[in-house]
């Protein structure tokens, strides 16, 4: 029973000094999210696509998703993925970008039981796309479980990540989107694939994009032209 109580006690000490220590080192703990993101170089991983957009039908698309370097990413797919790039290129760009962004610690919020560090990230200038970024990370495993991500092209986009199988990288095993619909680009391409029936009065503001992840393949080699043999990817 002692045994016990000094278990919980230390979880509890641990937990308590990686928070405060976050809180007053925002940076640091953005860091420490991307070494464990830098673990996986490149990947891949089979994706099921599913889109609940206002008015548009599309059945779910099955993909492989490669990515080099949390720098580049293909979809390998015969249909036109809709996937917006908040969740893969600038979530990537904020965690390692110290001189164009600077972190600012928020708050403490819990997210489905998980007590996180909400770290402000903010452009040094207004040149870019970014007009900022609010990050959930859990401090204890190191991991983002959500974003908010507000750009000039795209509205704002807000993210969940759930984690599995492959928590000690940092990759999740299933993405959540939650986009604006106004603001959010969908393919030209796609217009023969879906349906756009329904009335204005009934539509949302809102859509979600859910992306589900499996059968990763850690460290595996993919040379550099493989990202821009298509375009269209």
């Amino acid at each position: 029973m002692m045994h016990l109580h000094l278990t919980h006690r230390m979880i509890f000490i641990v937990l308590f000094y990686s928070l405060s220590f976050s809180a007053q080192n925002p940076r640091v703990l953005l860091h420490l999210v991307n070494a464990k993101l830098s673990k996986a170089k490149t990947y891949s991983v089979d994706v099921e696509i599913k889109v609940d957009l206002p008015y548009i039908t599309l059945q779910p698309i099955q993909s492989k998703l490669y990515v080099k370097d949390h720098k580049r990413f293909k979809l390998d797919t015969k249909r036109i993925a809709v996937l917006p790039k908040q969740g893969f290129l600038q979530f990537n760009t904020l965690l390692t970008d110290s001189i164009h962004y600077t972190a600012l610690f928020q708050a403490f919020e819990i997210i489905k039981s998980v007590k996180t560090v909400v770290i402000n990230v903010i452009p040094n200038s207004d040149t870019g796309d970014v007009i900022l970024a609010k990050l959930w990370i859990d401090a204890i495993n190191q991991v983002v479980v959500k974003t908010q991500i507000t750009t000039k092209s795209s509205g704002t986009v807000k993210t969940e990540y759930q984690y599995g199988s492959q928590t000690a990288y940092g990759l999740p095993d299933k993405i959540e989107f939650l986009v604006d619909v106004k603001k959010f680009k969908i393919p030209k391409a796609l217009s023969a694939d879906i349906n756009t029936s329904g009335t204005a009065k009934t539509q949302k503001k809102t859509g979600v994009i859910q992306v589900l992840l499996k059968n990763y393949a850690i460290n595996i080699n993919v040379n550099d032209s493989f990202f821009n043999s298509d375009k269209k990817n």
